[in-house]
């Protein structure tokens, strides 16, 4: 996993919550930053890489939590 410059920890919100704090988040950090969201709403598994592609930003990756959810990795690209 690449090094993350923010976290942002969404678990236990719902859509659209976690899209609009990776937006700001992503926002915040210069370009080529990455952003780390935690999410387990089962809405973000296709909302995130919807908003990425929408965005033109760098979806890196989405692990499986052991916990629940998911660990999503977006670079900001512009």
């Amino acid at each position: 996993m690449t090094t993350a410059a923010t976290t942002v920890d969404c678990l236990g919100l719902a859509c659209p919550i976690p899209v609009v704090r990776l937006a700001k988040a992503v926002a915040a950090v210069e370009v080529g930053g990455v952003v780390e969201l935690l999410a387990d709403d089962p809405g973000a598994r296709v909302d995130i890489p919807v908003w990425c592609r929408l965005k033109d930003q760098q979806l890196l990756a989405r692990h499986d939590r052991p916990e629940g959810g998911w660990v999503f990795q977006v670079r900001r690209a512009h």
